[in-house]
């Protein structure tokens, strides 16, 4: 790198694999919350715990949007965006974890 040349940016992904490093550290629940007060926002634990319960509403199946939203208050852009994130796209985050939970029963 010459002395003239400005420094490289990380890479876009560079953030998120370390906040994932992060996430993968966590031991138990009570970490977990303690992590969630530190990084995020009242408001952002909230959404993020109101996505998990659509989550768990959609997969259980036997209610409509119209129905998850009365329950939880959750607009239907949200749970129309949860739905798809947990039936058609590839991350499989939320099938993850929702298969975890029920073996863990």
């Amino acid at each position: 790198m010459s002395p003239h040349s400005a420094p490289q940016s990380p890479a876009p992904e560079a953030p998120i694999d370390a906040l994932a490093t992060l996430l993968s550290a966590i031991w138990s629940e009570a970490e977990a919350r303690a992590v969630l007060r530190d990084l995020c926002t009242p408001a952002e634990v909230r959404t993020l715990a109101e996505r998990w319960q659509v989550a768990k509403l959609l997969d259980k199946g036997g209610m409509t949007y119209r129905d998850i939203h009365d329950a939880t208050g959750v607009s239907t852009t949200t749970i129309v965006r949860v739905a798809r994130f947990l039936k058609e796209e590839q991350n499989g985050g939320y099938r993850l974890l929702l298969d975890r939970m029920k073996d863990a029963k």
